[in-house]
């Protein structure tokens, strides 16, 4: 059995594998990670691996070692089957690179886009060849929400769910409304713009807001909201322990 961490900026997120199947998972919204124990007690964790945006406190991390199976935790010198051309490897977040690898798994040999909505957007770009080309990052729907309302005077703050008219029939609509459909015309701007120079290419989509955006997208996509912790078990069973 497989342990998946993945660790984001509001929550984390834990997947138990058996080979490539999923058995069990589930989001913890703060530092208190006894579902290692639990699930180790349950099913016997062999490895594990954990991919984190932020600075884990020791007693954090010691938890990950305490039932005594190799801990894998991921970054820029952990070898994917991609090959990595970005200037700076070392800022690259491990997420980005874990939703790439997801993607590759599925897909192999594609040109692809893969775009991580959650409290930030990534659209990242691999090339048929595997070879990650870089990306782009963006403020997520939250942020963008909580911009419009904390850098005007009158603007209130509004909720993702709700009606996301052509045009907002009032404030809280046309915020809404600007915000949603604006990411997605963003999006199919990029995958407009790729397909011109690249030909054709294949989009993933995942993170948080994944449900939010992927039906307001004009062009074809792949939702898949496992997709980082796809990639990260794709990773580990992959990693040479020796």
């Amino acid at each position: 059995m497989n342990l998946i961490a993945d660790i984001g900026n509001n929550s984390a997120k834990f997947f138990l594998f058996n080979g490539e199947q999923i058995l069990l998972h589930t989001r913890r919204g703060d530092a208190s990670y006894g579902i290692i124990s639990e699930w180790n007690e349950q099913f016997g964790i062999d490895k594990i691996i954990v991919s984190t945006v932020i600075d884990l406190t020791e007693q954090q991390k010691e938890e990950f070692h305490t039932i005594g199976c190799p801990v894998i935790w991921f970054n820029n010198d952990i070898p994917t089957p991609l090959s990595i051309e970005y200037a700076t490897p070392h800022t690259l977040g491990s997420d980005r690179i874990a939703a790439a690898v997801g993607a590759w798994n599925e897909q192999p040999g594609n040109n692809m886009l893969v775009i991580d909505a959650g409290s930030a957007i990534t659209i990242d770009f691999v090339d048929r060849q595997g070879r990650y080309k870089g990306g782009n990052i963006a403020p997520g729907v939250k942020m963008r929400l909580k911009a419009l309302h904390e850098f005007t005077g009158r603007l209130p703050l509004v909720e993702k769910e709700g009606e996301t008219p052509t045009f907002g029939y009032d404030t809280k609509t046309a915020i809404r409304s600007g915000v949603i459909k604006g990411i997605c015309h963003e999006i199919d701007g990029y995958i407009n713009e790729i397909r011109e120079k690249y030909g054709n290419v294949l989009v993933f989509l995942t993170g948080g807001d994944e449900k939010t955006l992927k039906n307001s997208i004009k062009n074809r996509i792949f939702a898949d909201k496992y997709l980082v912790a796809k990639g990260l078990n794709r990773i580990l069973l992959d990693y040479d322990w020796l």
